[in-house]
């Protein structure tokens, strides 16, 4: 392999997304993330170390079928992929760089820091330029919109009464399920999120779900990142770490240290055996109605057409 190597990946072609510079941005981080575990076994079997640098720019290109000798692929020509090569020669070693153009796209779903205005081989005039540092917590558009300031809803009354009476009647005991399906921005997600507002200052369980296009081969993903959230897991916590904040979660609803081998495996740290159970076992059947009975719950599923197979299942 030369010393420096450089390939190019489509996001949008052959098929476009609506989301497709957030997936561009998610796989340049999954990409460094999976190099630098690749380094801790390169340093120590050879003493060697690789270096990535992700560059990003959304715009229009021009694509079509290049090649000869029987051998043809597709390839982007215009300036969009000479800028995000640019943009990756720009980058420090293990680091993502996205233009301006990417960054008002991806607004709010990641955190980053910004590199002033650059020049680049090229181009007539400077480009602003981030580095992209990791993901948010903010996982739709209306968590990023609400950050800004909602228009108050309107003409959904009938909607909103609908979903409160609804709840009333979980409350009583009576279970429901509510579909809400229709055509994507009437405001689907709104009414959830107005419900969710009125019922801030009433006790009840709520869990949330969220199904995307790009983790559909991710088994249990939105179970994972519910859970992640619920947890108040950190950036940076180690695995002992979590699982004292699951240990504390399961103790504070059970009244008891069980759960933590009862409803999970932790394969990076090794399970402290306590007093109320053994690994394996199962929850009983008090504490599982316990559960039930200390609160009425609300459980949202969005996206649910973008679930994996085992999610589909698991509803």
């Amino acid at each position: 392999m030369p010393k420096n190597f450089w390939s190019g990946t489509y996001f949008g072609y052959p098929q476009a997304h609506e989301d497709d510079a957030q997936r561009a941005v998610r796989s340049g981080l999954g990409i460094v993330e999976a190099m630098d575990t690749l380094n801790r076994r390169l340093e120590q079997g050879q003493g060697v170390r690789l270096a990535i640098r992700v560059g990003i720019h959304t715009g229009l290109v021009v694509v079509g079928e290049m090649g000869g000798g029987g051998r043809q692929e597709p390839l982007a020509l215009g300036v969009t992929p000479n800028i995000a090569a640019r943009l990756q020669g720009l980058a420090a070693p293990d680091t993502i760089v996205i233009s301006a153009a990417t960054a008002r796209l991806v607004e709010g779903y990641f955190i980053s820091h910004a590199l002033g205005m650059q020049d680049l081989k090229g181009l007539a005039a400077p480009l602003h330029v981030y580095r992209v540092l990791h993901a948010s917590e903010r996982q739709t558009r209306l968590d990023v919109v609400g950050t800004r300031g909602l228009t108050p809803l309107v003409g959904r009354d009938a909607e909103v009464t609908l979903l409160r009476e609804r709840w009333t009647q979980a409350q009583d005991g009576l279970g429901q399920v509510v579909l809400l399906s229709g055509e994507p921005g009437i405001g689907k997600s709104r009414l959830v999120q107005v419900l969710k507002e009125q019922l801030a200052g009433e006790g009840h369980t709520r869990i949330e779900y969220h199904c995307a296009s790009h983790t559909q081969h991710s088994a249990l993903y939105p179970v994972i990142t519910h859970l992640e959230r619920a947890l108040a897991f950190a950036r940076g916590d180690t695995p002992d770490n979590k699982l004292r904040k699951l240990e504390a979660a399961l103790a504070s609803v059970t009244g008891t240290q069980v759960g933590v081998k009862v409803l999970f495996v932790a394969p990076t740290a090794k399970a402290r055996p306590t007093e109320s159970g053994s690994e394996g076992s199962k929850p009983s059947p008090e504490e599982v109605e316990k559960l039930l009975k200390d609160s009425p719950g609300i459980k949202r599923i969005q996206d649910l057409f973008n679930a994996e197979i085992t999610e589909v299942k698991k509803v």
